[in-house]
Parts: structure tokens; C-alpha cells; sequence
């Protein structure tokens, strides 16, 4: 018999819409929990649609069920779900979960145990806090665009939902911290985070320029902001990232490209001074560089300890073969789209498998078992669907 996964003792209950919520979510349902989606009849904004890529990747690993929320039927039907459930996630506008009846105060007196894990675009409260979010005006407002892309050039935007993302990951680890947590005291907590937060604290140690040192960090282009040599070199048929900003790995590249004068060179003779020099150092690197291919600096300079590798398209980097031995595209069979792959989960549990066990569910596809599930009679589920307030449908 298998073993159960480590989060099948968990029942989520989805309400996210877009992305962070989702993301959020999804980690869960990786490792095993059970997770809801609860859908409205009407559907939701969904570019692409159901058996777009985006989609097919966000909900992976869930079943659905379509509730009426504006009915107070449905949101009756989700407060008798909730009472059994561990966890609800949810990312709307702020006042909507207490228009809809989910807000924590409400849940918690249904089950003091619940744990609220809630993503909006500037926080709960503040005078933000009635906006709505998305990624790129968080990528803006956070800083992340002021840093992005060559000097001069202007604010560039990330080429991922950078804040979206982000804010899902934050989200489930203080979900998990909750329900650790739980362990002790019985009760559960409102766990919360936001779209501007997240893409401040994924600024790291450039926020921490300014936070303790009062420097406002400008964009750095290809090269690292304080390091140097550490960037990105042209070769003679494409481009090489490197990493050589000190000791040994600076000796070492010095020796590789021939160039054992640098080494006493006056303008490279540091760190500091490497960074303040950094232009003309670029220049002479990548004039040795230019003098063959990326293929053979890769091989060369990494025989060597340094670190460095192709700047690959998103296609080459899936062919690329240590990609390929990760197996990070995980195979799976969707009713309507047919066989496909979906990127399993980037953490690895020995022992435990991160494969996808499903692909995203059609719309209201487990509707009547997870209403069976939850504790409905047959006569309750036939009247919900009667009503409308938990139509049979599919997609």
C-alpha cells in the first residue's frame, strides 16, 4: 500500500481567483491535501480558458465544486463545508470575504480551529487596502521595476508574475506555520500577506541597502549590483553568465582567459576595486570570451570551479540534460486536453513523490461526491441542485 502523502491529513477549501491565491493553494494540494475548489456558476476571468497552460498549471491536483456564493443558501452550504475543513484560502478584494461570509471572525465561530489564509494587493487594512492588486502595479509600487533592466533604460517589468508568485509561496508557509501551530494550541489563526509585501521581501539585500544604509539601489543590468566579475559575457555565438568575484574563482578565470596580468592590475587588485572598474573589466572579459563558444567556456571554466552557464531560451533550458534528469515536467492525463506535461513541484521530499496524481478538474466535476463527503443526505444534494445553488455542471 502506498504511503499517504504528507499533507493528506488536510483539507483545504479554495476560493482564490488569478494567481497568488491559487499558488498558494496549489503547494498543498502538491504534498497531498485536500483541496476544495470552490467555483462560482458563472465562472470567473480565466484568459484562455480552462485547458490553457496557465490554468492546467494553477489547478493541478484539486477537485471542484460549483457554490453559489451570493446566495446565502451557498454560503450556508460552505460554513457546514468549513466546519470539517483545516484550511480556507482566499484572495479577493478585502471587503468581499465579509460580504460573502468567509471573513475569520465569522469562520472561527463555525470552527475555532480554521485557519484563513487571505492574499490582497496592499494589505487588509491601510489606506491601500480597498484597491485591487495585480502583479505588475505590485512589481512598481514594491521597487522590483526600478531595479530591473540595463541603466537608463527605464523600469523594466520582471519576465514572471514575480509578486504573484511570491505572495503564494509566503502564503503557504505561514498556512503551514498555522497549522503547526495548531498542534499546540487547538486554535487556528488568520494568516495573511499581499502582493506589495511579498515583492518587498523579495527584494533582500537590495531593500536592505536602503533599510540600513540609506542606498537607494539603481538598475545594474546583467551585472551583480555590488559584486564584480559576476554577470552576463557575450561569446563568439551567444551569451555566458559568470561568477568570479574573488579568490580563488578570480585567479582561476584570470588563468582560463589567459590573462594572468589582471592579477596585478592596479584596477582589479579587489573586490572594490573590480566593482568600481567594472566597465573596462567587462570589456577585456568579454573580449577573450568572444574568442569562442559558450559550449567550450562552459565546459572550460567549470572543469575550473567557476561557476557560469548558457543564458538559455525557456526551450532549451527543458532540453537542457541535467533538466531532463530532474524531471521537473511531470506527465499527466486531462480529460479534454489530453496527455500533457505540468511542472511538478520544485521542492523534493525524499521518499515521497511530487509527480502530478491529477490535472485540473472541470468545472463543478465533484460537486455532488465532496457534497457527500461533507455530509449532505441525497435529498439535500438533489434540492441544492434543483435551486441552482449547486448546479451539475461541467466544462
Amino acid at each position: 500500500m502506498d504511503e499517504p502523502m504528507p499533507l493528506s491529513d488536510i483539507t483545504v477549501i479554495d476560493l482564490t481567483i488569478a494567481r497568488a491565491g491559487p499558488t498558494a493553494v496549489r503547494q498543498l494540494a502538491d504534498w497531498g491535501a485536500d483541496v476544495v475548489r470552490v467555483e462560482s456558476p458563472e465562472g470567473g476571468f480565466q484568459a484562455g480558458g480552462r485547458t490553457s497552460p496557465d490554468y492546467l498549471n494553477l489547478h493541478r491536483n484539486k477537485r471542484s465544486i460549483v457554490i453559489d456564493l451570493k446566495n446565502p443558501d451557498g454560503q450556508a452550504v460552505l460554513h457546514r463545508m468549513v466546519k470539517s475543513a483545516d484550511v480556507v484560502v482566499e484572495n479577493m478584494r478585502t471587503p468581499v470575504k465579509h460580504k460573502l461570509g468567509f471573513d475569520y471572525q465569522t469562520l472561527a465561530n463555525i470552527n475555532p480551529g480554521i485557519i484563513l489564509g487571505s492574499i490582497s494587493g496592499f494589505g487588509q487594512n491601510g489606506p491601500y487596502s480597498r484597491r485591487g492588486g495585480v502583479d505588475q502595479i505590485a512589481q512598481g509600487m514594491g521597487g522590483m521595476m526600478a531595479i530591473t533592466g540595463l541603466p537608463g533604460q527605464g523600469p523594466v517589468r520582471a519576465g514572471v508574475a514575480i509578486s504573484d508568485v511570491t505572495s503564494g509561496l509566503q502564503l503557504a508557509v505561514g498556512i503551514l506555520t498555522a497549522l503547526h501551530e495548531r498542534h499546540r494550541t487547538g486554535k487556528g489563526r488568520w494568516v495573511h500577506t499581499s502582493l506589495l509585501e511579498s515583492m518587498i521581501g523579495m527584494l533582500d539585500f537590495q531593500a536592505a541597502r536602503w533599510t540600513v544604509a540609506s542606498d537607494d539601489p539603481p538598475q545594474a543590468g546583467n551585472d551583480h549590483p555590488t559584486l564584480g566579475p559576476m554577470g552576463m559575457y557575450k561569446t563568439m555565438d551567444g551569451y555566458l553568465n559568470l561568477a568570479a568575484s574573488g579568490g580563488r574563482l578570480w585567479e582561476a578565470l584570470c588563468s582560463e582567459l589567459g590573462a594572468a596580468e589582471w592579477l596585478e592590475d592596479e584596477r582589479f587588485s579587489s573586490v572594490s576595486a573590480r566593482k568600481d572598474n567594472k566597465a573596462v573589466l567587462n570589456l577585456l572579459i568579454e573580449e577573450r570570451l568572444s574568442q569562442d563558444t559558450t559550449e567550450h567556456w562552459v565546459l572550460r571554466l567549470n572543469e575550473v570551479g567557476v561557476p557560469c552557464g548558457p543564458v538559455n531560451t525557456v526551450a532549451e533550458a527543458f532540453s537542457d540534460p541535467q533538466v531532463q534528469h530532474l524531471g521537473i515536467a511531470s506527465p499527466v492525463s486531462h480529460p479534454t486536453a489530453g496527455e500533457i506535461k505540468i511542472l511538478r513541484n520544485a521542492t523534493n521530499l525524499e521518499g515521497v513523490s511530487n509527480d502530478i496524481r491529477a490535472a485540473s478538474p472541470l468545472k463543478g466535476q465533484h460537486s455532488e461526491e465532496l457534497l457527500t463527503q461533507f455530509g449532505f443526505s441525497d435529498e439535500e444534494i438533489d434540492s441544492l441542485s434543483h435551486s441552482g445553488v449547486v448546479p451539475r455542471v461541467s466544462d
